[in-house]
């Protein structure tokens, strides 16, 4: 299995096969390839940095005689006018590396800005903010990384670094008993150490899930805030608890303020808008 550094790596080599072809002629026709430069990346909106790390590897990668001067590093909070770094070398090499450098970095400083919204209208409750698999396919590592540096906590990676029963595995199983006492057959028969998590869609699945026991989180999957209360009550530090299903940034202290561990919340990565910036000569 590839590494998440393998697989960033990866991300980029496409961007720039995708973006630059056989060649970004506009630049080739009119730049001698002698000439040098240096740009400046403007921040043009408020919100979180995030990416500057990437950057760094999308410029090493094109083109390794790149020098990047960094004033403002990832998870500071900036707001227009700030210059976040300053990249000479090659003007050929500042163009091409341009477009795929601001793809990223707005796309990841959007997400920390989310990010850092929701878990500043959570704090003092002892909840925190976890994102999904909702993620851009093929960017889940920079994504899941730009959620970390707003202040909130990753989920699973994805399918395989922990056994999440949703409702279909549960309904597919015959039930919550046997979708649990299958998963840890299944860890047994493999030798696998993963954490085990159920969703439970009312009381009556949370009641039998606890029953049966041998899961470290439950998720109450599209639970009220007054049901969620209840739940938590139910469970009493048993195994740690997660909200989860149509928490809107204006509903998620209320779930917070009921008790629970965690909250996920798809909007950090499907519903984003990437930060205003861009990459100019100076």
């Amino acid at each position: 299995m590839e590494t998440p550094q393998q697989l960033i790596d990866e991300l980029i080599r496409l961007a720039f096969a995708e973006d630059i072809g056989d060649g970004d002629h506009t630049t080739l026709c009119c730049i001698p390839a002698t000439e040098m430069g240096r740009q400046k990346l403007l921040i043009k909106e408020a919100g979180v940095l995030a990416g500057v790390e990437v950057a760094r590897r999308v410029f090493n990668y094109f083109d390794p005689g790149l020098k990047m001067t960094v004033y403002i590093e990832d998870g500071a909070e900036v707001k227009p006018g700030d210059v976040a770094f300053i990249v000479e070398g090659k003007v050929q090499s500042l163009l091409q590396v341009e477009r795929t450098m601001l793809n990223i970095m707005q796309r990841m400083s959007g997400i920390a800005t989310m990010t850092r919204r929701y878990v500043k209208a959570i704090e003092g409750t002892g909840a925190r903010v976890l994102d999904t698999r909702k993620t851009t396919p093929g960017m889940r590592m920079l994504e899941k990384e730009a959620v970390k540096i707003g202040g909130g906590v990753n989920h699973r990676i994805g399918l395989f670094d922990m056994i999440l029963l949703k409702d279909n595995h549960v309904d597919f199983a015959g039930g919550i008993e046997n979708a649990i006492n299958r998963a840890h057959e299944y860890l047994k028969e493999k030798g696998k150490d993963l954490k085990i998590e159920i969703e439970v869609r009312n009381m009556d699945e949370l009641r039998e899930a606890l029953r049966v026991g041998g899961v470290d989180r439950i998720m109450f999957d599209n639970f009220t805030p007054e049901q969620t209360r209840e739940a938590v009550a139910i469970v009493n530090h048993r195994c740690e608890t997660e909200s989860s299903g149509g928490i809107t940034f204006d509903t998620i202290r209320s779930y917070a303020e009921c008790g629970v561990d965690f909250i996920s919340v798809g909007a950090l990565t499907h519903s984003v808008k990437g930060l205003d910036m861009s990459f100019k000569a100076c």
